[in-house]
């Protein structure tokens, strides 16, 4: 009788044991610090990390000619000629994707509605960003995992259409309700609103050569929507005062003691004889006190004492990084004004275009103003319809200083500022039209990458010259 009392209790410890294991089998096989199933708004967040290097790039800042190396020119020689586009796709748009098409985002980390909407937004934008540099890409049959480890490349038309639609799709369906974890706009559903539109409006402009007439009804559709209106709107990436998320290039020139590059002498030949109150923020003077920019593409190293390095002022470790702004969208209104998109013809130019400067002054000076009226009676400077589109297109070069890959965009498409010229003594390589394709492609996705080059719209190889799309000669 004992014994069976003994078995008794035995059993019923362990009925005990496993209705406990039952009951917190949950907590105890769940590490709280690796979850199985991932926040939609956590990989949104993600995503939102990749977006610095957007502008952030030793490549993309030199096609424009932001910036001159004081070391090692080879980045302004254009001696690269393939870039990888591998880290976008498994990264942010992955991250995006799984978001777009998630059947268990969470409500309480916002409206789910929201959550696609901002994916779908940030989706158009690193897509964008990457057409603009490559052409042609992987998108219809992209991001299916190991569904189709081998897409096939869709045309920069086709991609634009598709990005249309999307942000069509992302302003028709966000509603009331902010989002957790949003890194740039602290889950203001608003401002990715207006942020959809003007990328959109941004993207119509890019039409304006190759196709006027979308370009135009694409650029009234998302003036309709709302464009921002205000430098509160700005899509800027903000870095914070701790080494893993600092600025790119403090931790170039702090960190590591790189201080590799100046200020382009095509930067500082035309902003200074303007007295730009923007060069200040810009550029620090030289050892004797005085702005020089450096000769672009040297192939030499320069004494670094002789000439402007990149100014203090936008390389502290907190500095943002500006993607799309405020008075870009300015700069793209009074464009459209002069090219008759918008009516008004040179009145209503001359208004978008003056307010563009205005607030492209206050984004780089901290709202400092005191110098604009001097800067705007510049002959120079003040709007003369008789060459409107070169005006816009110089101060947009400027307004867009460090966001290399977006002012290379458009001065392939406009042609402004016209002064700029290939790296010399350099076999008469010209300035970059394009980037190459990564050369892992070609083993990778061999079938589909040759398919991709021989559908380049005006010719070429897979190298920096061929033309894009919308960069018609």
């Amino acid at each position: 009788m004992k014994i069976l009392n003994k078995y008794r209790i035995v059993i019923a410890a362990i009925l005990i044991v496993v209705t406990g294991c039952k009951k917190f089998d949950e907590s105890l096989n769940t590490d709280p610090n690796n979850p199985s199933k991932a926040s939609g708004t956590q990989l949104i967040a993600n995503a939102q990390m990749f977006l610095p290097g957007i502008s952030s790039s030793p490549y993309g800042v030199h096609y424009p000619q932001y910036l001159s190396n004081t070391s090692f020119p080879d980045n302004s020689r254009y001696t690269t000629i393939y870039f990888s586009f591998y880290g976008l796709y498994t990264g942010p748009l992955m991250n995006l994707e799984s978001v777009i098409n998630s059947s268990s985002l969470e409500p309480t980390e916002g409206p789910i509605a929201n959550q696609i909407a901002i994916a779908k937004i940030l989706k158009a934008y690193f897509y964008w960003h990457m057409t603009d540099r490559w052409g042609p890409l992987p998108y219809t049959e992209a991001l299916k995992g190991d569904a189709n480890f081998t897409p096939k490349y869709d045309s920069q038309q086709a991609i634009y259409n598709a990005l249309f639609t999307l942000l069509d799709e992302a302003n028709a369906t966000i509603v009331s309700g902010n989002v957790k974890n949003d890194i740039v706009y602290g889950g203001d559903v608003t401002k990715w609103k207006k942020l959809a539109n003007t990328i959109h409006q941004l993207m119509a402009l890019r039409l304006s050569k190759v196709d006027p007439a979308k370009g135009k009804a694409e650029f009234d559709k998302a003036v309709a929507n709302g464009l921002m209106t205000s430098n509160a709107d700005n899509l800027s990436y903000p870095h914070l005062a701790e080494q893993v998320n600092e600025n790119y290039w403090y931790n170039s020139f702090t960190r590591l003691n790189r201080n590799w590059f100046a200020v382009s002498k095509p930067v500082v030949d035309y902003m200074l004889p303007l007295n730009d109150p923007r060069l200040p923020v810009f550029a620090n003077k030289n050892g004797a006190g005085n702005y020089v920019g450096l000769d672009y593409g040297l192939p030499t190293s320069a004494v670094i004492a002789n000439f402007s390095l990149l100014g203090s002022a936008v390389r502290q470790q907190n500095s943002p990084v500006h993607l799309v702004t405020y008075a870009q969208s300015q700069f793209a209104m009074a464009e459209a004004a002069k090219l008759g998109w918008i009516t008004g013809g040179d009145s209503v130019a001359k208004t978008y275009y003056d307010r563009a400067i205005e607030q492209s002054i206050r984004q780089w000076n901290n709202n400092d103003v005191s110098g604009l009226a001097a800067y705007m009676a510049n002959a120079g400077v003040a709007y003369n319809p008789a060459n409107a589109l070169m005006q816009i297109g110089n101060q947009r070069w400027v307004h867009l200083f460090l966001h290399g890959y977006e002012g290379w965009a458009e001065w392939r498409r406009t042609g402004y500022p016209n002064f700029l010229l290939p790296a010399p003594n350099n076999n008469n390589q010209p300035i970059p039209r394009r980037e190459g394709y990564g050369t892992q492609e070609r083993n990778n996705n061999k079938i589909n990458y040759d398919a991709a080059v021989t559908s380049f719209p005006y010719g070429g190889a897979d190298d920096l010259n061929a033309r894009v799309w919308w960069d018609k000669p």
